[in-house]
């Protein structure tokens, strides 16, 4: 109680002095100053903690026993993405998705490996905001979440009911649950430490790092095809490209 209470505290700390370069401010990015200070505040811990340790990972453990670990993470989360094929009136990917959850669990020794790719059953990624995004709910301002991350008002909550599918939330065991989640945060970690540079270079990392974030959530939310950007009309209105 006491750890939970200090970290917010410092986060609140962080959010009083955060500055907001000058300039246009971005209309998703309402919270923005708080959005910095949280951001600043994860960048750190993860400069401090998370990066040195999954750049140790990843030079200690050979990559096929790396991959190994991703693809057996992947399939125990899998049952997500079958859920909102479904809640997404996809039936045909949701079929898909059981197989390939079912082939990679039998087959590929509890998901350690990935027979179901080379079967021709095609991997998705579906998440319960990208099933609200899908029915017309609108993402809602930007949201940096303390060691989460980059997320909107609509996705943040939606982790929720994502979290209580995945069958991993329901081990008990404490150990096997940390090594769960340590594990996850790790290998997710290490498919970004490409991304470093480019992001440490960025004028304005923070900027950079919302932006594209927003951008990838949205090409997820339409499958690939995005809306088209709505066009200047005389009277200095925006209408959309496709409209009458």
């Amino acid at each position: 109680m006491k750890l939970t209470i200090a970290f917010v505290a410092c986060v609140v700390q962080l959010a009083a002095c955060a500055t907001v370069p000058p300039g246009p401010k971005d209309p998703r990015d309402k919270f923005e100053s708080t959005n910095r200070s949280v951001y600043k505040f994860n960048r750190g811990l993860d400069r401090a903690v998370l990066r040195p340790v999954t750049v140790a990972y990843v030079k200690v453990t050979p990559k096929p026993v790396r991959k190994g670990v991703s693809n057996f993470l992947s399939n125990l989360a899998y049952p997500v993405t079958i859920l909102n094929d479904y809640l997404q009136g996809k039936a045909k990917d949701g079929f898909s998705d059981i197989g390939r959850f079912t082939v990679n669990t039998v087959v590929g020794v509890g998901g350690i490996f990935d027979p179901a790719t080379h079967w021709g059953l095609e991997k998705h990624d579906k998440d319960f905001g990208q099933t609200l995004g899908k029915w017309g709910v609108p993402p809602g301002p930007f949201v940096m979440i303390p060691l989460l991350g980059p997320s909107t008002v609509r996705d943040a909550p939606a982790k929720i009911v994502d979290r209580f599918v995945s069958p991993g939330s329901y081990v008990t065991d404490v150990p096997e649950a940390i090594a769960l989640a340590g594990g996850g945060v790790v290998n997710t970690r290490s498919d970004l430490l490409n991304t470093d540079r480019v992001i440490d270079t960025a004028y304005d990392p923070y900027a950079f790092v919302r932006n594209a974030w927003l951008q990838r959530r949205e090409f997820h939310v339409h499958d690939g095809q995005l809306p088209p950007e709505p066009e200047p009309a005389i009277d200095g209105t925006s209408t959309s490209a496709t409209g009458p």
